[in-house]
C-alpha cells in the first residue's frame, strides 16, 4: 500500500547503510508493512529464547510444573555471558520457574536457558514448537538430554510466535499475560527499537534482542510487538540482520543496532498517527 512505502523506504535505507544482509517482517493490524526475504533460514541467537520460554510456559498450562516450582541455581549450569546468575560468583539459590522465565528474557541469561532445559528437555521443546505449527523453529539438541544450543528459526516465524501470543493463541491467558509483561518491562533492553522513546512509550513495546557472530561475520536481530496508547496491539516486528561487520561490537553503537533505533522511533510515530 501506498502508505506504507515511506517506512519501507526507511528500512531500505538503514539496511543498506548497516550492511549485511536484511531479513524483516513487519505487519500493522494484520497488513504486510515490510517483508524482505522473512522465509531465511537463520540462527536466531537470543531471540530464540522467545521459542524456549513458550515451551516452558506450554509446560506450565499443561500442569507439569507450576510457575512458583523451584530449580536449583548450582555451579555446574552457570553460562557466563549476559544475564545475572553467572555475576554472583556464589551459587545454590533455588529459583522459581517465574524467575528463571525473567532472567531469560528481560536480561537475555544464559544461564537461565541451562535452567529451562532441567526443565523441559531439548527434544520435548522441539516436539511443543512442532505441535504448535512451527515448521523451522528448534532448539539443537547436544548428548545431554538436558543441554541444548538455540539452534535456527525465521523472521515470520517468530513474528508468528509473537503474533499468536498477544493474540491469546499460543499460551493460556495467564502465561501470555506473564511472558508479555516481562517483555515490556523497562529493565530490558532498550539499546536497538526502544532506544529514542520515552518511558512510557518503552512499556508499549514487548521486544526481545539477540546478537552473536560466526565465521567472522555479526547478525544483530530483534523482534517484538507495539501496542497503541489504548493498550492493543497495532504492530508486529521481526528484523534480523546477518553477514554484518563490527563483529564484537554488541553496543548501541553498531550500526544495525542504530538502524534498529531509527526504526524504532519511526515505527512508533508511524502507529500514533
Amino acid at each position: 500500500m501506498q502508505r506504507f512505502e515511506s517506512v519501507r523506504a526507511l528500512y531500505r535505507a538503514q539496511a543498506a547503510a548497516a550492511g549485511g544482509r536484511w531479513h524483516a517482517l513487519i505487519t500493522h493490524h494484520g497488513a504486510t508493512l515490510l517483508e524482505d526475504d522473512a522465509d531465511a533460514v537463520l540462527h536466531g541467537y537470543s531471540v530464540q529464547k522467545l521459542a524456549v520460554a513458550v515451551a516452558v510456559l506450554d509446560a506450565v498450562d499443561r500442569g507439569v510444573f507450576p510457575l512458583d516450582h523451584r530449580v536449583e541455581v548450582t555451579a555446574d549450569v552457570i553460562l557466563a555471558g549476559s544475564g545475572i546468575y553467572d555475576l554472583q560468583t556464589v551459587w545454590g539459590d533455588r529459583v522459581t520457574v517465574a524467575n528463571v522465565l525473567a532472567a531469560m528474557l528481560l536480561v537475555s541469561d544464559n544461564t537461565a536457558v541451562r535452567l529451562c532445559g532441567s526443565l523441559v528437555p531439548a527434544l520435548d521443546i522441539n516436539e511443543i514448537l512442532a505441535a504448535k505449527g512451527f515448521t523451522h523453529t528448534r532448539v539443537e539438541p547436544v548428548g545431554n538430554p538436558h543441554r541444548f544450543f538455540l539452534g535456527v528459526t525465521t523472521p515470520r516465524e517468530i513474528h508468528d510466535l509473537l503474533s499468536r501470543l498477544v493474540a491469546g493463541r499460543l499460551l493460556k491467558p495467564g502465561t501470555t499475560a506473564f511472558m508479555l509483561g516481562v517483555l515490556r518491562a523497562l529493565s530490558g533492553y532498550h539499546d536497538g527499537i526502544r532506544r529514542v522513546m520515552s518511558s512510557a512509550e518503552r512499556e508499549r513495546v514487548a521486544a526481545k534482542y539477540g546478537a552473536d557472530w560466526e565465521d567472522d561475520f555479526a547478525s544483530r536481530h530483534e523482534a517484538g510487538i507495539m501496542f497503541d496508547r489504548a493498550g492493543r496491539p497495532a504492530l508486529v516486528f521481526s528484523l534480523f540482520a546477518d553477514r554484518l561487520g563490527d563483529v564484537l561490537n554488541y553496543g548501541a553503537t553498531h550500526p544495525a543496532v542504530q538502524a534498529h533505533a531509527v526504526l524504532g522511533r519511526a515505527l512508533m510515530d508511524w502507529t500514533d498517527r
